[in-house]
């Protein structure tokens, strides 16, 4: 028993002489063996402040140390570390090189940093960029993809009903319910006498509009967005218009069919003019009430504030289902400008946060025309 418990101290001192560091244990008393001491030549690498940065900028001992840490680390604090190393080590710069790239575990924050550096890297570092980015994109199409395409077209079938439907615009299951009491139990059949469709196939139903601020504050939010987008681009039903704007505004709809292409069209890093974003939208749209506008930015306006509010009303009074998102990402509440999101709310144009998870459900709530205050109750989020 007694050796047992020495091991636990044992065990529960390396752990504190690993957090702590090598200050914790000048006399270097408490013994590691090989894992641990790599381990804690990986932490000291990036968070001995004495050092600065022990990794220096040396990119083979860079490549070794991303090596190190997936070998002792799991993924989610890869990451975390990843990011970490961004701010102390000036891994910015350093993603510039091919070699080291390739090195780095992908997430959905190296793919912002990236888009950011896009256009000041060398040729054959861009290659490999692209390659990074498109093992995210390929990742966040398996997780959201479905579930997406499920919402939306749910969403649809059930807020357009088609009362003398053709064959392959049944809703077989509706019709069944509905006809239960007709049913013949000597010819073990129900006689239909109310039909039950889904809105006709081929149709542009709802014309959504996502709007993206492409700020450097918003990069995740641009990730996620153009994997959304891509997936609403490919369903008949849906007309998906992809905006990107800074201080200008680009249209990049036709870029939605790949989506890793469309995020290395965007320039993210500049300023904002919200007001410029939303004049253009407003020549989109032509069907206000099938209009679903998706603006997704942190509201620090750069432009006519008092223009931008001015559109916003006028769009709003139109008939179109306007809701701002602060953030669509996984990185909670993000700074934001508190008083334009206040006087959007008087305008009962929502604004809040959102994670990709809650997105789809998001989406299909916009196209039922339910209210968005009761699902953002149901969903636990917080107006702003």
């Amino acid at each position: 028993m007694e050796e047992k418990d020495k091991k636990n101290t044992d065990q529960r001192l390396l752990k504190w002489r690993l957090v702590l560091g090598k200050g914790a244990d000048p006399q270097g008393d408490i013994e590691m063996d090989g894992e641990a001491q790599g381990v804690d030549e990986t932490l000291e690498s990036l968070y001995d402040n004495d050092r600065q940065g022990g990794l220096g900028n040396s990119s083979p001992n860079v490549n070794r140390w991303l090596g190190d840490i997936r070998k002792y680390f799991p993924t989610s604090m890869v990451q975390i570390m990843q990011k970490d190393a961004m701010d102390r080590l000036g891994l910015k710069e350093m993603l510039l090189e091919p070699e080291m790239l390739e090195s780095v575990e992908p997430d959905v924050d190296l793919v912002g940093t990236l888009l950011s550096l896009n256009k000041v890297m060398p040729g054959k570092t861009r290659e490999t960029a692209r390659v990074v980015v498109r093992k995210v994109v390929v990742e966040l199409e398996k997780r959201l993809s479905n579930k997406m395409r499920e919402a939306v077209e749910g969403a649809l079938n059930r807020s357009v009903r088609n009362r003398r439907p053709k064959l392959n615009e049944m809703d077989w299951h509706r019709t069944i319910r509905a006809n239960m009491k007709h049913y013949q139990k000597d010819y073990k059949t129900i006689i239909p006498e109310q039909l039950w469709g889904y809105g006709r196939k081929g149709q542009s139903l709802k014309h959504v509009i996502l709007l993206v601020d492409q700020s450097g504050s918003m990069a995740t939010s641009m990730v996620y967005a153009s994997v959304f987008g891509a997936v609403m681009a490919s369903l008949k039903s849906v007309k998906t218009d992809m905006i990107v704007f800074d201080t200008s505004v680009v249209d990049l709809t036709k870029e939605l069919q790949d989506p890793v292409e469309l995020l290395f069209a965007t320039q993210l890093g500049g300023g904002t003019d919200i007001n410029k974003a939303l004049t253009y939208a407003e020549q989109l749209i032509s069907r206000p009430e099938d209009t679903i506008l998706m603006l997704i930015s942190d509201l620090f306006e750069g432009g006519n504030e008092r223009e931008m509010l001015r559109r916003a009303a006028t769009i709003k009074a139109k008939g179109v289902a306007f809701v701002t998102l602060l953030a669509l990402s996984d990185e909670g509440v993000p700074s934001f400008d508190s008083d334009v999101a206040r006087k959007f709310g008087a305008m009962d144009i929502p604004s809040f946060s959102c994670t990709p998870d809650q997105f789809p459900s998001l989406m299909a709530a916009a196209i039922k025309k339910e209210d968005i205050s009761t699902w953002m109750a149901k969903n636990g989020v917080v107006k702003k």
